[in-house]
């Protein structure tokens, strides 16, 4: 298997989701319900393929809690665990409880210190020995170089991030050296030593707009992405990659992507 993790932790959505921070002109419009059901079935897809999932219980106290990704950076080699600050003050606290449970499982637990801010989807970890993290609104400088000291095998580089929310919203790991990106959302300059599957401008403009980049990769050349981009997904098939689609609508109007509602424990680190 060639993903670069085989766990994750997660969290269904809770009753309070629809208080998210998102400003998404589609938010007054999610359904918990619905987020629920699409939650279900994105966990049984990422267990049908062969991930490991570990399920927390919803936290209603944080209504952005779902969107785990940016919670912490967590290595499988080192047992090491990097707890996120996040950029806003309204998702401050809900970190904790995820450090209480990677403790439990052993981990041990290193925290960002103030005044330094990172959120895991500016961080883009790749098959070689680099990771790329985004310099944007959510993560700074100083959030970055801790995250470098506590995986210094590591080199970290990075990259602005002005024309999207995190990082993965503008380019995303396929295996194999390959990254998805969309030359209109990044700088190329920093992946000059990746092979890049340049996404569609125009697919750019349907409804989930800003998100076709942010595709999870789930190992032998599968593709794990939203239902809704089927210019991206027959490049991805052209490729020689197989599409997973999913419904993740609710997720969308949460200012979320693909990847935001699992937190990997990553091989090699």
């Amino acid at each position: 298997m060639d993903r670069l993790f085989d766990k994750v932790l997660v969290r269904p959505p809770c009753t309070t989701y629809g208080n998210c921070l998102s400003k998404n002109p589609a938010k007054s419009t999610i359904e918990v319900a619905k987020a629920k059901d699409q939650h279900r079935n994105y966990v049984k897809t990422l267990r049908q393929n062969g991930v490991e999932v570990l399920e927390l219980q919803p936290l209603d106290k944080f209504p952005d809690s779902i969107f785990i990704q940016d919670v912490a950076f967590v290595g499988a080699d080192s047992k090491k665990a990097f707890i996120c600050r996040f950029g806003v003050n309204e998702r401050r606290g809900e970190e904790n409880n995820v450090a209480e449970h990677l403790k439990k499982l052993g981990f041990k637990i290193e925290r960002t210190r103030s005044p330094g801010t990172i959120e895991g989807g500016d961080i883009l970890v790749t098959d070689q020995d680099t990771i790329f993290i985004g310099m944007s609104e959510r993560t700074n400088e100083r959030g970055i170089d801790q995250l470098s000291e506590t995986f210094p095998q590591k080199e970290v580089v990075k990259v602005p991030v002005e024309k999207v929310f995190h990082l993965l919203s503008a380019v995303n790991f396929l295996g194999n050296g390959t990254l998805a990106v969309c030359p209109e959302l990044v700088d190329l300059k920093y992946f000059k030593d990746f092979e890049l599957l340049k996404i569609s401008k125009d697919e750019q403009k349907t409804r989930y707009t800003n998100k076709p980049i942010n595709l999870l990769y789930v190992g032998n050349d599968k593709v794990l992405m939203p239902n809704v981009y089927p210019k991206t997904s027959e490049m991805l098939e052209d490729a020689g990659y197989e599409t997973i689609e999913v419904d993740i609508s609710e997720f969308w109007k949460g200012d979320a992507g693909i990847t935001c509602p699992m937190l990997p424990i990553y091989k090699g680190f």
